[in-house]
């Protein structure tokens, strides 16, 4: 008997060989859905670009007050999950008077409009961290740590329901008996 060809795994390429050959098992089985659903009950409310920003502000009064204002934080329909960027920090540059003003934004892919809860505060998180330490060096990752306990099984997890998203995309809508 042929076995079936692999699911094609991009978010999750980095890991060892053995954590994949699981998540094609999970996937094949249909328990990946079911293990994120129990590991990540908590829904959030956080639905529109108002509450986006005031969560994201929140995160930072808590954990960065000494960091650069915010100018904007939004859900963004056009950042594309499978070209990795889950979310983005970014600085738009202008000049006013003689001074150079950069008013720092934060987006966030859309697809987390329906993630758990635990999963949108470490995307927040990664890019709100992202205000001090520009690279994904070992104090960045010491302060996403500090700023959401448990961060890397988090990010590691958001990985798996992209994959699960991803997987559910390309096998396209029910069809009806």
């Amino acid at each position: 008997m042929a076995s079936l060809p692999a699911p094609d795994l991009p978010f999750i390429t980095g890991y060892p060989e053995a954590v994949r050959d699981d998540v094609r098992a999970a996937l094949a089985e249909g328990r990946l859905a079911a293990h994120l659903a129990r590991r990540y009950p908590e829904v959030h409310t956080v639905r529109n670009d108002a509450a986006l920003y005031a969560h994201a502000m929140a995160l930072k009064q808590r954990y960065l007050r000494n960091a650069p204002l915010l100018a904007k934080v939004v859900y963004d329909n056009r950042l594309q999950i499978d070209q990795r960027a889950l979310g983005t920090l970014t600085a738009v540059s202008r000049v006013q008077g003689g001074q150079l003003k950069a008013k720092r934004e934060i987006r966030v892919a859309a697809v987390f409009k329906d993630a758990p809860a635990a999963m949108l505060d470490m995307i927040v998180v990664h890019e709100l961290a992202h205000l001090k330490e520009r690279e994904h060096n070992k104090p960045f990752y010491a302060l996403c740590e500090h700023m959401l306990p448990g961060y890397h099984q988090i990010e590691f997890d958001a990985r798996l329901y992209l994959t699960l998203l991803s997987t559910q995309a390309s096998a396209g809508p029910p069809q009806a008996a």
